[in-house]
């Protein structure tokens, strides 16, 4: 069984250009379309923290470093 994770998103930093999104092979990750970060643009958000497999795939293709990622200790 994969590793359980977590990810963080910098919502200040994240721009929304959705890459994390596309990569993440479980779907745990959206784009907020409901709210804003303080420059006007949608930000990625943990959807579904237990799907997450700390796979690191939305933290390598984050063109901002915005994410990083957790595994948890069972």
């Amino acid at each position: 069984m994969p590793a359980k994770g977590y990810v963080e998103i910098s919502i200040e930093t994240c721009k929304g250009c959705n890459l994390c999104v596309i990569h993440c092979p479980t779907k745990c990750l959206a784009l907020n379309t409901s709210d804003t970060n303080s420059y006007g643009l949608h930000y990625a958000y943990m959807v579904d923290e237990d799907e997450c497999i700390a796979c690191q795939n939305c933290a390598i293709m984050c063109p901002d470093a915005a994410i990083t990622v957790f595994k948890k200790v069972s």
